[in-house]
């Protein structure tokens, strides 16, 4: 197995895939390996089913999280990255008790708060626009006992909203966390992946080879207005969280959000970098509290 220095140290998957672990957890993966140039085991990344049981084993072994599954037409995220991501946040809210975690458009899959919980102990209440994707993550959380009294939905009914009608007057949150959409229309973001398949070498297709309904792939005025609007969203907000943070996935967005975010009176702005094979990224973190 390869190690990827790339990962946050405690990254369960920084020494790549025991294929053979996890397809003794999930026999249901076997079909799905492949060998690579090299002669290893792998899977085909760009066959959203071979992700998807790939995600279903990685969860049931790693974190005891059982009869994980998402609908074919849903966003199908790799694990890797988005436990880099909720470690990163660990370092940065330092050692401590009862932390709440808000995960803003937790999706079907419910990553993050899945993660938070199993990794940490988090209570984290996971918050989307879609009641499907919450009726999916609802039965995934039923099927696991330890993460019914941690992981909790919550039903957004404004688009434009990110923390308005969901955190209450009496709730405090230690951090959110948010995946937004990349892209500002279909058009993008099908072009976008048929880019990513040239690059990889892979047949191109007339449509998405990854999972991810509209609002979870795209919106108008893409990550850039949806991360304006949470920022002023936030700011209504800053005496119920200690961090707001965010994936800025698109670099020349970082610039103009931090400003924003300065002039909204913020105390402090952090920007933590992850990379991940090709990919880059970064999580933009501010606070309103003086530490």
């Amino acid at each position: 197995m390869k190690h990827n220095k790339s990962f946050h140290p405690r990254n369960k998957h920084i020494q790549g895939y025991d294929f053979q672990k996890l397809c003794f957890s999930t026999p249901e993966l076997k079909k799905f390996l492949t060998k690579s140039p090299q002669g290893t085991d792998t899977i085909n990344f760009a066959r959203p089913e071979a992700v998807r049981a790939l995600n279903k084993a990685l969860l049931k072994s790693e974190y005891n999280i059982e009869n994980w599954t998402i609908p074919d037409e849903q966003l199908c995220p790799p694990i890797p990255s988005r436990v880099d991501y909720i470690h990163h946040i660990a370092d940065l809210i330092g050692h401590k008790q009862d932390v709440r975690l808000l995960d803003i458009g937790t999706g079907a899959n419910g990553i993050y708060a899945l993660i938070a919980a199993a990794e940490y102990g988090w209570h984290a209440v996971g918050v989307d626009i879609n009641q499907g994707s919450l009726q999916n993550l609802q039965t995934i959380i039923d099927h696991n006992p330890q993460l019914q009294e941690l992981v909790t939905l919550k039903h957004q009914t404004d688009k434009h909203a990110h923390f308005t009608n969901i955190i209450q007057p009496e709730d405090t949150f230690t951090i959110t966390v948010c995946n937004p959409p990349f892209h500002s229309s279909a058009d993008e973001a099908l072009k976008a992946n048929q880019r990513k398949n040239k690059n990889l070498g892979l047949k191109q297709q007339k449509e998405f080879n990854f999972g991810g309904i509209d609002p979870e792939l795209w919106c108008k005025g893409g990550e850039a207005l949806f991360l304006k609007k949470m920022v002023k969203d936030s700011v209504k907000f800053a005496q119920h969280c200690h961090w707001f943070t965010t994936l800025v996935s698109k670099q020349e967005n970082l610039a103009p959000l931090e400003k924003q975010i300065k002039k909204a009176g913020a105390s402090d702005i952090k920007v933590i970098d992850m990379k991940h094979g090709q990919k880059k990224t970064r999580i933009l973190a501010w606070t309103f509290e003086n530490y």
